[in-house]
């Protein structure tokens, strides 16, 4: 029996997200520039993202591109985003063959024309799709997104549309960039560090954190299974106690 077909396909995660870290090791590894190892993350994301849609994941939402990496050399930052142009481009047929519907958070507007214009075009390709929802976060942290919420929250109370004892978790969610997508359940981040790195900082308050070990772009399928295995394998209490927990788990 293969790692997939030990996979609990009634409780799989409805949402995964994946920190793709690794990428310049694994080119320095191999003598090469940073930029080698982010050409060769494609093919790590496009078996992430056919695996996800086989299994019946509903939304996985991959790490793309920070508002902190702005800080990295230009001709790097470049580099990425004339990738991602033509990652767009060429896995168009990949999205319309798995029925995946790609979708996108984070300060977009701010994104290099090229790129934004590209991702809009392949968003509104794809946008009949309904296998899954693949989310990329582009120009995005967590601070920031909170942040950009608490400040539309402020400028609606200012026009009266709310009043501040409005204001509580549930309408708080529904001014973030994902308050259409539920939370996270698993949270995968590759290259071995132990860290969120300001990613989806509120979403993740419940999720299951998997680090693997793996860079990147060796990341394959498999290492998706066992990820999906070690969470199957886990007690989701929410702040309950295991004996509460069992009996809803037995209904």
């Amino acid at each position: 029996m293969d790692l997939k077909d030990k996979i609990d396909l009634t409780r799989l995660p409805g949402h995964i997200a994946v920190i793709m870290d690794g990428n310049g090791r694994w080119a320095k590894n191999r003598g090469e520039v940073r930029v080698f190892g982010h050409r060769n993350g494609v093919e790590a994301v496009r078996q992430t993202a056919t695996a996800a849609a086989e299994l019946g994941i509903r939304h996985l939402t991959l790490y793309a591109f920070s508002t902190e990496n702005w800080k990295r050399p230009k001709c790097e930052v470049d580099a990425l985003m004339n990738l991602l142009v033509a990652s767009l481009s060429s896995e168009l047929g990949t999205l319309m063959d798995n029925n995946i519907r790609l979708k996108a958070i984070g300060d977009l507007c701010h994104l290099q024309k090229n790129c934004f214009a590209q991702l809009q075009e392949t968003m509104a390709k794809t946008a009949g799709n309904t296998r899954m929802d693949l989310i990329l976060a582009l120009n995005y942290s967590g601070r920031w997104e909170i942040t950009e919420a608490a400040r539309k929250i402020a400028g609606d109370i200012e026009q009266g549309k709310i009043t501040k004892n409005d204001v509580d978790q549930d309408l708080f969610s529904t001014y973030l960039d994902t308050s259409e997508i539920p939370d996270p359940e698993l949270l995968i981040r590759t290259s071995g560090e132990y860290r969120i790195s300001n990613f989806l900082l509120w979403q993740l308050a419940y999720a299951e954190l998997c680090f693997s070990p793996k860079l990147w772009p060796d990341f394959r399928k498999d290492d998706l299974y066992e990820a999906i295995l070690d969470y199957q394998h886990r007690e989701r209490r929410f702040g309950m106690t295991s004996e509460q927990i069992k009996p809803l788990t037995n209904q």
